[in-house]
């Protein structure tokens, strides 16, 4: 476990805002934040796992005037975060080890940050955010579907292994931890980097149930 947490914050310490800027333009990333502010009451806390240099994400959520907490394995990312949404609080921290209290959150995002984790690490992990859900509470996950296990690939000119579901197996995985899955949107995406490649990139809205 922690040597896949270990990569992960070797591999975005190197990329930092070459990141952000690769993923700035999208647009089913930034439906997916409206849709939630539009469910979201004021003053709303939202967990952001895998918050990376804290845009789009967290700047958008605390200029609406929700209380966000991000969490991520890279200090560099972190440190980004911190300097560029001072309204939000972001933790270096692992999130499958994390303490998480149940029913302490209005919201969770989870933008591709399951995708170096293990089948088993994934299902656990969504579980747990399931539970730190209050009643009535929203989740918005991105992944890129595949049905691959530990794949070297290489993303933005850096090594990685990556593991997910196939676009079904991804929902069931949503519903599997307890939340209705309230619509799915597959798009494809190609990262603004001179290494990007087209992916598909599938938005799950979930909620979980009074």
């Amino acid at each position: 476990m922690a040597g896949n947490g270990q990569r992960a914050a070797e591999v975005f310490d190197a990329l930092g805002l070459t990141y952000e800027k690769a993923f700035a333009r999208s647009e089913a990333h930034l439906a997916s934040l409206e849709w939630l502010l539009g469910r979201l009451a004021p003053g709303s806390r939202v967990l952001d796992v895998g918050s990376g240099t804290g845009r789009p994400t967290a700047s958008m959520l605390a200029d609406a005037g929700h209380e966000v907490l991000g969490v991520d394995v890279s200090p560099v990312m972190v440190d980004l975060a911190v300097r560029q949404v001072p309204r939000a609080t972001f933790r270096l921290a692992d999130i499958r080890e994390l303490p998480l209290e149940e029913g302490a959150f209005d919201a969770v995002c989870v933008y591709f940050s399951l995708l170096q984790m293990s089948r088993a690490e994934q299902s656990r992990v969504l579980g747990r955010l399931a539970r730190a859900l209050r009643p009535g509470g929203s989740l918005v996950l991105a992944t890129v579907p595949a049905d691959v296990e530990d794949l070297a690939i290489e993303f933005m000119g850096r090594p990685v292994r990556a593991t997910s579901f196939a676009a079904e197996d991804v929902v069931a995985l949503v519903r599997d931890a307890g939340l209705d899955v309230e619509s799915e949107h597959l798009v494809e995406f190609t990262p603004d980097h001179p290494e990007g490649a087209p992916e598909p990139h599938l938005f799950v809205y979930g909620r979980l149930p009074v």
